[in-house]
């Protein structure tokens, strides 16, 4: 990297604050601000969030937008919080509210938005996807770097810092392409099949980087985090905004602050920080959830809790939500994804409520289902990690009155560890009747009965 990157100055001690940033960021969300006043309260939407073709047509004609221009106004405005999804509809989300008279909203919701950049500009080209992903998790290192440069840099020191963490993060790892371990001294390998040669680059090479470097440095500009400059002796340079030093600056700030907690996770996997937060009461919890987050780029972070999530330990599965709470609203695409599968839907489902209402009730969400899902699922996290007295207050919180039907609901769902669960209660629970109940479903379940 050039030298004189290093003689260049560093940041002023008074960044804006956020009465001086706000109106920055309420500009650029003006059309999502609008879109979203527009919308008010929609009965249907897509499964993803998006608006309906008509109701797209209509916003463009009212707002003087193309179609494509009020798709990228609403999905703004979902990933803001400006809207929020409600059943199969949408409507005004708590920071529209506040957006005219509360700063810290306003940039709260830019924030989210910036988190999101990877959402707003697709990968220019599906062969260059397995690479755009890892050149995600060195996207913090890139926005440090211009923060604490503080000056435009050219596109060529970026594109140097890029590919070292890139060759640091292949060599001697596994390449995302062959999924098999890279050889120290190997730049390239050739295979031949007939004859056709086929060349495995192993290192990205300066085309490939660059594009996905523009991809990045697309996606930053996006969302109002970054410009592009033409300087007559560098060329074409990148600097970050007012908001893109106030992101930066937060993200730091929050690593440095909660990862002098004597736990410290921000550097393991997310199996490993869960497992760790399995020890933890609430708060320390949450607390290394967000350091831990703050250190990633967000949607990998959320797909690696999710993958832990999709695992064996339902103990973990229920912690990985709880991070997922932290993460808020950049989350919601994945987690909503979730709520197809089985073993997720139920705590999917909670998670979406919980971002609209913070106080809302299982029952509220729930259907029968998924309640029973949800309750058997729990009790397969106290079989493996808690005792008998904490299995038979399961069942009392539970039942309602009726244990027989949580128990016959309990065995027709289909969960892998509905009959360990319900065989488990009718060793435990005092009650001759309750265990008597829940030993006949545990072997209705067994037996492959309905």
């Amino acid at each position: 990297m050039r030298s004189g990157a290093q003689n260049r100055r560093t940041p002023p001690a008074g960044l804006p604050g956020p009465a001086q940033l706000s109106p920055l960021a309420r500009r650029l969300l003006a059309d999502a601000v609008r879109i979203a006043r527009w919308a008010g309260e929609l009965p249907n939407v897509d499964r993803r969030g998006d608006l309906l073709t008509d109701d797209l047509v209509a916003a463009g004609r009212a707002l003087a937008m193309t179609p494509a221009q009020a798709m990228a106004a609403w999905e703004r405005a979902r990933l803001a919080g400006l809207v929020e999804l409600r059943g199969s509809g949408a409507g005004p989300g708590w920071r529209l509210h506040a957006w005219e008279h509360d700063d810290e909203a306003v940039l709260r919701g830019w924030a989210a938005l910036f988190d999101a950049w990877t959402l707003l500009v697709p990968v220019p080209d599906r062969a260059l996807t397995a690479l755009a992903g890892l050149a995600v998790d060195h996207a913090p290192q890139l926005l440090s770097f211009l923060h604490l440069v503080h000056d435009p840099v050219p596109l060529t020191e970026l594109l140097e810092l890029l590919r070292r963490g890139l060759e640091e993060q292949w060599h001697g790892g596994v390449h995302p392409a062959l999924g098999a371990p890279v050889p120290h001294a190997a730049w390239a390998i050739s295979a031949v099949r007939g004859d056709t040669a086929l060349s495995l680059t192993l290192t990205p090479g300066p085309a490939e980087a660059g594009a996905v470097l523009e991809w990045m440095l697309d996606g930053f500009a996006a969302v109002g985090a970054l410009v592009r400059r033409e300087q007559p002796q560098d060329g074409y340079c990148a600097e970050l905004t007012p908001l893109g030093h106030w992101a930066v600056r937060a993200k730091l700030e929050e690593i440095c602050t909660v990862a002098q907690t004597a736990a410290g996770h921000i550097e393991q996997s997310a199996l490993e920080l869960l497992t760790a937060c399995a020890r933890y009461t609430p708060g320390p919890a949450r607390a290394e959830y967000r350091a831990w987050l703050a250190a990633r780029q967000t949607d990998r972070a959320v797909a690696d809790l999710l993958g832990v999530a999709r695992g064996e330990d339902a103990l973990l599965r229920g912690l990985a939500f709880e991070a997922l709470r932290v993460a808020g609203h950049p989350a919601e695409p994945a987690v909503r994804d979730c709520t197809e599968e089985p073993l997720l839907r139920p705590y999917a489902l909670l998670w979406l409520a919980e971002q609209n209402d913070e106080g809302v009730l299982p029952s509220d969400v729930l259907d029968r289902d998924d309640a029973a899902w949800l309750w058997v699922d729990t009790g397969a996290a106290v079989l493996a990690h808690g005792d008998t007295a904490m299995l038979v207050r399961h069942v009392q919180g539970a039942a309602d009155g009726d244990p027989v039907r949580l128990f016959a609901l309990a065995r027709k769902i289909g969960h892998p560890r509905a009959g360990q669960v319900l065989a488990a209660v009718a060793s435990a629970h005092p009650d001759p009747g309750v265990a008597r109940a829940a030993r006949r479903s545990a072997f209705s379940v067994h037996e492959g009965g309905g």
